[in-house]
């Protein structure tokens, strides 16, 4: 290995590599589990670990197995003459001027190459890793099924990261790869939290996505599983996105955690690629839908307390199924109408880098080996440290002046069925 200096300072590293880079390995945790990365340096009781993607993310080491626990120890030195509380920090980002609206966007052949981590039929459970994703299945599945599943998975994510918003994806910070739970019945769902309506869900509490088989499209055909052909992804990809959108969903009112989660399930998608470019036929499928099927036709009642609205509200809002439904397709036609019918997007693009930033400073503060985690959520820190804002009551609203930008409610709601009638599209809105 070639050494061209003696000391590489690696992005997001609060400790300096002695040596220089070190090439990619095979890492084990404590359960046996593996991960292919190269290490990146220490951060805290961390060590930094750089995926095949690019992206840097820290892993505890006391998670790590003895062996690479010893071998860490052996690349790193004293961090001499370095700030050790120096923050994790994001990689650099697309200026706002330069960001557009994909046309395609689809995933890579790489990233969907599945490999079997472990299989315990005993205890029904089956592990398989795609490129961002490790899934726990509870019965074994074929490499090219498991292949199919995380192609929808690994697909959004690529959507995501193309898209304008600015949105980096990074799985929890004691995770290399972002996890999903995979039911073989809605019972077993059931009772791992699953809730009673739903097809599949983003559990925020355990930061899994949790689906049964039947949501996937995979139904038993003697002692295997097949895929159903008439399988639709919509769902899944409505959850991944708010699995992929965790860091920001605190600094986020309701409207655009699900709105923005409805967009995406929105664009036309087949095989791992998505159609981005053409939005606005998946927007009027979806009202057409909404018409035909579930007896709601486009309106906003009350706009200034549907964009101001609290969680609280929200979920007295949403008492039954049809409600819910209702106040979903309000907020996809919100963010639908921030996205493409006012200002080319563009406050709506200004908006997300403003909430980028609320994330990447809780990012600095809970990187801080100042910080420490307790049980419950809570935190202790020095009085010398800002924490950030997590009041459910404040956090999500701070930035909503970009989108509404100083607009008599009237004239906003004027300019929001202005906008839809320029697309042949009738919605009704009052202030």
């Amino acid at each position: 290995m070639k050494i061209p200096n003696p000391f590489i300072l690696l992005s997001g590293c609060c400790l300096l590599m002695a040596a220089t880079k070190i090439e990619a390995r095979v890492w084990k945790d404590a359960s046996g589990r593996e991960l292919e990365a190269e290490l990146a340096g220490k951060q805290g009781d961390s060590v930094l670990l750089k995926l095949p993607d690019g992206r840097t993310v820290p892993y505890p080491m006391g998670k790590l197995s003895l062996e690479d626990q010893a071998f860490v120890r052996g690349q790193t030195s004293a961090p001499a003459a370095v700030n050790s509380t120096a923050p994790v920090t994001s990689s650099p980002r697309k200026p706002l001027a330069q960001r557009t609206w994909p046309q395609v966007v689809e995933v890579s052949a790489s990233s969907v190459e599945i490999k079997a981590i472990s299989e315990d039929a005993v205890n029904r459970k089956f592990v398989y890793q795609s490129q961002a994703f490790e899934f726990s299945s509870q019965a074994k599945l074929a490499d090219s099924m498991m292949k199919e599943i995380a192609r929808t998975f690994e697909a959004t994510k690529t959507l995501l990261e193309a898209l304008p918003w600015g949105i980096e994806c990074r799985p929890p910070e004691d995770r290399p790869r972002f996890t999903a739970a995979l039911y073989e019945t809605r019972e077993d769902y059931m009772a791992a939290g699953g809730p009673e309506m739903s097809g599949g869900v983003y559990d925020t509490s355990e930061k899994t996505f949790k689906i049964p088989f039947p949501s996937l499209g995979l139904q038993r055909l003697g002692k295997t599983y097949t895929r159903d052909d008439d399988y639709s992804s919509g769902t899944l990809v409505h959850e991944i996105t708010h699995q992929l959108m965790d860091e920001y969903l605190p600094f986020l009112p309701k409207w655009i955690v699900e709105g923005t989660a409805e967009y995406t399930e929105m664009l036309p998608y087949k095989a791992g690629i998505f159609r981005a470019g053409s939005h606005k036929n998946g927007f009027k499928e979806d009202v057409e839908f909404w018409a035909k099927r579930e007896n709601f036709t486009p309106s906003i009642e009350g706009l200034e307390k549907m964009i101001t609205m609290n969680r609280a509200v929200w979920d007295a809002q949403c008492q039954t199924a049809q409600d819910m439904r209702n106040m979903y397709h309000r907020s996809q036609l919100l963010v639908y109408f921030f996205c493409h019918l006012d200002s080319d997007g563009q406050r709506f693009i200004r908006y997300m880098d403003a909430v980028f930033g609320e994330v990447d400073a809780m990012r600095k503060f809970f990187s801080d080996p100042r910080v420490e985690r307790i049980p419950g959520g809570r935190f202790r820190y020095p009085s010398e440290l800002s924490p950030p804002d997590l009041n459910p009551e404040t956090a999500p609203f701070k930035h909503l002046s970009i989108l509404v930008a100083e607009r008599p409610w009237p004239k906003l709601a004027q300019e929001i069925m202005d906008a839809y009638k320029s697309i042949g599209v009738k919605v009704t809105v009052t202030p």
